[in-house]
């Protein structure tokens, strides 16, 4: 009996450490987007500009990096995941990028309270890797005087061949297409005020 009770136990033991084996799994890598730092406000800012958070679609609002295998289907990644929600990430992503290409500036977030400030909003369509190698970041920007009238507005598509295979070159991919969004805006908020 005793020799049936330490065998039963045996097997036990083993189917224990076995499903604890399988149950284990490897953690998601997290990825920040690859950016500039903010530039220090000028003392005699020629202008406001207040940044929103960008509107995005429920697919690309998720944790997980999103890939496009085909003309229809999206994946988002298990096991690369962004460290930080992709909304915020682009938001503050965009102020520094501007704070840089615009120094006569004051770039901010949406909650400043300037009532002369020109207001920018982003609505991002895509913001993803591609199958073909490519990093897409296509929407439309609008930017908005203190009234709520239109002053200029502009649908961008940025496209970035990845330099390498893997998440990590796809996430700095995705910000330099990022960076070609920004130059756009800047140069049309250059030429509403100097």
């Amino acid at each position: 009996m005793r020799q049936l009770f330490g065998k039963l136990g045996a097997v036990l033991l083993v189917a224990l450490l076995l499903s604890a084996c399988a149950s284990q799994s490897t953690p998601a890598t997290r990825y920040v987007l690859p950016g500039a730092q903010l530039a220090s406000p000028p003392a005699s800012p020629a202008g406001t500009l207040q940044v929103t958070s960008p509107r995005l679609p429920h697919y690309l609002d998720v944790e997980g990096i999103v890939m496009q295998t085909d003309d229809i289907t999206l994946r988002e990644a298990n096991a690369h995941q962004w460290a930080e929600a992709i909304g915020r990430q682009l938001e503050r992503g965009m102020r520094a990028r501007l704070s840089k290409a615009l120094p006569r500036w004051r770039v901010v977030r949406d909650a400043a309270s300037d009532d002369q400030a020109i207001t920018l909003r982003l609505e991002v369509d895509q913001f993803q890797g591609r199958q073909d190698g490519h990093a897409i970041a296509s929407g439309q920007w609008q930017l908005i005087d203190p009234q709520g009238d239109v002053l200029a507005m502009e649908t961008f598509n940025a496209d970035t061949p990845l330099e390498e295979d893997g998440y990590p070159a796809l996430v700095r991919a995705l910000g330099k297409s990022w960076d070609k969004v920004s130059e756009q805006i800047a140069q049309a908020t250059m030429a509403i005020r100097p």
